[in-house]
């Protein structure tokens, strides 16, 4: 196999073909990995940049707080924990949404609802944690949150924006790439409807790669005398930054380009916009898109406080699904719409409902997720999962298994122990089909 490596290079390079990077990474992959020439690293390398040809991404819309099942996916009418909640019919037969959905209940083709994820964590710094890590906190390790995991496995390093980002403010929980480092941490966006700060040259071109230079020479002096780590780090960060403000790409972030139509048809507000740029950014090449969606934590006056924040997701969630099919990304793109927990099905002396993680929803469309179907299912009360349970790891699983990302990967922790991808669990196959 080493020889027919050489034998295919030779005979292209005699003929003045080039051998593109993936093209040597596959034959260097058969060839020298056969043969034991090439160390773990170089192997994993080699697999990921065959992975990434196929431009798999991830949006995923955080619902911040918790949002009620009963309020939003899974109404109980007729049933006293339904409360004041009426059920509307979507377009897949036998399947209702609360009446705060009008617009996502005419997308269910391409929705696959999870009515039965369970998880033990009530609590919402842990529960958020949980949900995005798929690993509960510990004292001496920082796990890696999901935007960060797709982009290092499903990213091109070469890529001139960020391969993670993050929209909107006011998080609980993980937020960055843990043990993974800092290249993979997110790039944050506070508001949507403008472009990000400081991401214009403070002067010329010329003037600026002269100053990275000088840089350079002032962080290698820094290096020498013990600062090794911390100008790594610094360096990676620099590297990706002055990348990423001198790419054309750079008006991915600009909704303004939009016409007056396509900005009218995913509605007003910052969580609209969101959708919106996340749309942009995916096009752009961008792998993993997170817009937060704050305030779902209802203790008090619940019905109507869902009515708002219902209003505010449901144009741009259905927008986005369509937008995302009409352009063809929906096909390569996931969409995972999710909380940390849901809301119990008792409604409290407030009017409100409290945390409940033991029932709750998850709502995925695209990248092989076979739309128009339920998975799981509750009792009448909305209390106990009686069909189906998803675990966090069975999700996490799946959410891998649509990303074509190995969960049982295993990575080395600052603290010298490899972690997987996900801890145990199984892919729900039922999502595909």
């Amino acid at each position: 196999m080493n020889e027919q490596f050489h034998r295919e290079t030779e005979i292209e390079l005699r003929h003045g073909h080039t051998v593109g990077r993936r093209e040597f990474f596959r034959r260097i992959t058969l060839s020298a990995g056969a043969a034991g020439f090439l160390s773990w690293a170089d192997l994993v390398t080699a697999k990921a940049d065959q992975i990434r040809q196929d431009g798999r991404a991830c949006i995923l819309l955080w619902m911040q707080g918790g949002p009620s099942q009963f309020e939003t996916f899974s109404p109980k009418p007729g049933h006293e924990n339904g409360g004041e909640t009426k059920a509307i019919d979507t377009r897949t037969a036998g399947l209702q949404f609360s009446e705060n959905l009008p617009e996502l209940s005419r997308v269910t083709e391409d929705l696959c609802l999870i009515r039965s994820m369970t998880s033990k964590e009530g609590n919402h710094p842990r529960a958020t944690y949980l949900l995005h890590t798929g690993y509960l906190p510990t004292a001496s390790l920082k796990y890696p949150t999901l935007g960060s995991v797709v982009a290092r496995e499903r990213s091109d390093r070469n890529f001139d924006l960020p391969s993670f980002v993050r929209i909107g403010r006011g998080r609980q929980g993980n937020d960055s790439a843990g043990f993974l480092g800092v290249e993979y941490d997110p790039f944050v966006i506070g508001d949507p409807n403008r472009l990000p700060d400081n991401t214009t040259l403070p002067t010329d071109e010329r003037r600026f790669q002269r100053r990275l230079r000088l840089l350079g020479r002032l962080e290698t002096d820094y290096a020498n005398r013990g600062g090794k780590q911390e100008v790594v780090d610094h360096e990676k960060l620099y590297a990706k930054a002055s990348k990423m403000i001198l790419s054309s790409r750079m008006e991915a972030f600009d909704v303004n380009r939009e016409s007056s139509s396509v900005r009218e048809a995913y509605g007003t507000g910052d969580f609209a916009t969101g959708c919106l740029l996340a749309r942009r950014l995916i096009e752009a090449g961008v792998t993993f898109v997170e817009v937060t969606a704050g305030s779902w934590d209802t203790h008090d006056d619940n019905f109507d406080r869902c009515r708002k924040l219902c209003g505010d997701i449901d144009r741009p969630f259905a927008q986005l699904i369509r937008d995302l099919r009409q352009r063809g990304l929906l096909d390569k793109t996931l969409v995972v719409w999710m909380g940390e927990f849901g809301r119990t099905p008792k409604i409290n002396p407030r009017g409100g409902r409290d945390h409940y993680p033991r029932a709750f929803d998850v709502v995925l469309a695209g990248a092989g997720v076979r739309g128009g179907q339920v998975i799981g299912r509750t009792d009448a009360a909305g209390a106990d999962v009686k069909d189906e349970p998803v675990a966090v790891n069975d999700l996490f699983q799946t959410l891998c298994h649509s990303m074509k990302i190995d969960a049982n990967q295993e990575n080395m922790s600052s603290i010298g122990r490899p972690i997987k991808v996900v801890d145990g669990g199984q892919v729900v196959g039922k999502v595909f089909g």
